[in-house]
């Protein structure tokens, strides 16, 4: 009887050691796993940061181009609207000669 149970005992330990090296290897396993999940996870970060700067960089430039152009348009619409003011001087120069000379005439 001795025997016997001695013998469930030592199958009993082999068991729990071929259990034990099945887990470690799991465990092991487990832990690869979750280091190739880091790995991506901060891939995924660097590339979200390299996206992220690089849609900024671009807002940046368009809205420096809009306002280099709206500074163009400014500056073309200010020197219109002086052509036009001295156009409208020049009739207004010529009227008021023209007025003048009316009035010397009927003097």
């Amino acid at each position: 009887m001795r025997l016997s149970i001695l013998a469930t005992a030592a199958v009993a330990a082999l068991a729990l050691v071929a259990c034990s090296k099945k887990t470690e290897n799991e465990a092991a396993a487990a832990g690869d796993h979750a280091t190739a999940a880091a790995d991506n996870a901060g891939d995924a970060a660097a590339s979200a940061a390299a996206d992220a700067s690089a849609n900024t960089k671009a807002a940046a430039a368009d809205a420096g181009s809009a306002v280099n152009n709206a500074a163009a348009d400014t500056a073309a619409a200010a020197d219109k609207a002086a052509n036009s003011t001295a156009a409208a001087a020049g009739v207004a120069a010529r009227k008021a000669d023209a007025a003048a000379d009316a009035a010397a005439k009927t003097h």
